[in-house]
């Protein structure tokens, strides 16, 4: 259905000022996309390295050097 421009029906004017919504929030979701594009990502690696750096990384030598002089608390 296509509506005249120039026309002032009201039913014209309010869907409008819909399309005009429509097109304002869909601007609006694009941006919070490209936020959480670009924050996520770094975020996961970020939590990777912590998850890594939270291993333990120490040689068979320490672990074994712990295990032979740890205390046996009970």
């Amino acid at each position: 259905m296509v509506l005249p421009e120039d026309s002032s029906n009201p039913i014209v004017e309010v869907l409008k000022e819909i399309a005009e919504s429509l097109d304002k929030n869909t601007d609006i979701l694009n941006r919070i996309c490209n936020h959480y594009d670009s924050v996520v990502p770094v975020m996961k690696k970020n939590q990777e390295v912590v998850a890594l750096a939270n291993e333990d990384n120490r040689s068979t030598l320490d672990k074994m050097y712990d295990g032979i002089f740890s205390t046996n608390e009970s």
